[in-house]
């Protein structure tokens, strides 16, 4: 028999690709996390996680494993419910990031509300910022949203690099100043680009501010200008750009925020969030 607590530390690693950030999400030391993923290789005889310095990632017996820890984890989950009693009711107030919008995450909203039928799902999209405005207001129960690398509001579902997307044809000739479609404030990762930019002396222009991520997509297909962006987020059609008038920018943070991480039913849309496959 195989420890679920292990299964959830494995998939914990591989979903936040750290054992320090996993330690983090679970509430546990990181030489405790190490020690399960010790154990679950020792139990099944095969190395599951292969480790250096600087990364992470799994072999391929590492990802079978996975494939069923996320099954076992699923039908243990759907067993403390039917054990608790009764199915889980009433009203979920959720926020999703703008990044999150064209992710996998329509995927997760649907497979749970199929899952709770009895719960009502309120969805609101916005800029983290304005999000978390509305949490401190009590209008919201929990938010899916980005926070800088050292900031410990939250709970950590994944860290993931910044990195420029948009066309070939945007970046800038020689001398000429950067391009950029951007988010309007409180935006952070508009917060990083220009912190980047400033910090190298590269010189800019703002081309197109926009609240939506489709419309800084429609902007960036255009021309009109490059975009900072989650590698794991990176919208349909535009691809990554290296340039050297474009600065290295910084990691940025997914975080699950509010007093639903605490209560049902939102505590269940948390949990799907966290076992999801949202950016693979």
């Amino acid at each position: 028999m195989i420890d679920p607590v292990l299964l959830r530390t494995l998939a914990a690693v591989v979903r936040s690709r750290s054992f320090s950030r996993a330690a983090e999400q679970l509430g546990l030391g990181q030489s405790t996390v190490s020690q399960h993923v010790q154990r679950l290789e020792a139990q099944l005889g095969r190395r599951l996680v292969a480790r250096d310095t600087h990364s992470l990632a799994l072999t391929p017996e590492g990802e079978t494993v996975l494939g069923f820890a996320r099954t076992v984890l699923d039908a243990h989950e759907r067993l403390e419910r039917a054990l608790a009693g009764g199915p889980v009711r009433g009203k979920v107030r959720f926020g999703a990031s703008e990044d999150f919008v064209q992710s996998r995450l329509s995927e997760v909203l649907r497979d749970f509300r199929e899952a709770y039928p009895s719960v009502d799902l309120e969805l609101s999209v916005a800029l983290t910022g304005f999000l978390n405005d509305a949490l401190a207001r009590g209008e919201l129960d929990l938010v899916l949203g980005k926070r800088h690398v050292g900031e410990t509001q939250g709970m950590l579902v994944r860290r993931d690099r910044l990195v420029w997307v948009g066309l070939p044809t945007a970046l800038p000739e020689r001398g000429e100043p950067v391009a950029l479609a951007s988010f309007p404030p409180p935006s952070i990762t508009r917060a990083i680009a220009l912190a980047a930019l400033a910090q190298e002396g590269r010189p800019f222009r703002v081309t197109c501010t926009c609240a939506s991520l489709s419309g800084l997509r429609a902007a960036a297909l255009a021309g009109v200008g490059v975009m900072a962006q989650p590698r794991s987020l990176i919208p349909e059609g535009l691809q990554e750009l290296a340039h050297p008038d474009l600065p290295r920018l910084a990691d940025v943070e997914f975080v699950l925020s509010g007093p639903g991480l605490h209560r049902e039913p939102s505590r269940a849309l948390a949990h799907e969030i966290l076992n999801a496959d949202i950016w693979d």
